[in-house]
């Protein structure tokens, strides 16, 4: 079965799909070039879901992912639709440790969806954040402090402990 009629079949769900390309990822059936190649042109909820099928994929073999995966992610933080945007701060989270030293882009795309409106963005912007200021690298200088300043500005708990569990990470 194709990547198009997988997601042309309307008897598999949405989670099944996830799955289903999120193996075919892991076991290198599917190369994950060919899978970025289909996201970039597909519509907003079949890209999202090819995201949070890379999501699904790194969170158990982070090494799956490229920097071709890295720089697609950054790109569609700056995507409207809200799913897109978390789906790729968590892949951004699963990732980040593989690139330590090519996160600028990545991180200036992140502070920008940390003030989203929407709380489920702005947690998964902080759980890559939070993973980005664990790798304890030169970015933290100016990380840390704007992550602080957030945090006092953020409403919503859940979000806020995100940045507070990761910055208690590094002072241990």
């Amino acid at each position: 079965m194709t990547l198009l009629e997988l997601f042309k079949d309307k008897s598999t769900k949405s989670k099944e799909k996830i799955i289903t390309i999120g193996e075919w990822l892991l076991d290198g059936s599917l190369p994950i070039e060919e899978l970025l190649v289909f996201a970039e042109n597909a519509k907003d909820s079949d890209k999202a879901s090819c995201i949070e099928s890379i999501e699904f994929a790194t969170k158990q073999n982070a090494k799956i992912a490229d920097e071709n995966v890295l720089n697609f992610v950054t790109k569609s933080l700056d995507e409207p639709a809200p799913r897109i945007k978390w789906e790729s701060a968590k892949v951004i989270g699963n990732i980040a440790h593989l690139f330590p030293t090519n996160l600028n882009k990545t991180i200036e795309h992140l502070l920008i969806n940390a003030k989203h409106n929407g709380t489920v963005v702005r947690w998964a912007t902080a759980y890559a954040i939070g993973e980005i200021i664990k790798l304890k690298t030169k970015y933290n200088i100016y990380l840390i402090p704007t992550i602080e300043s957030i945090c006092g500005n953020e409403k919503n708990d859940g979000v806020k402990k995100k940045y507070l569990d990761a910055l208690k990470k590094i002072q241990k």
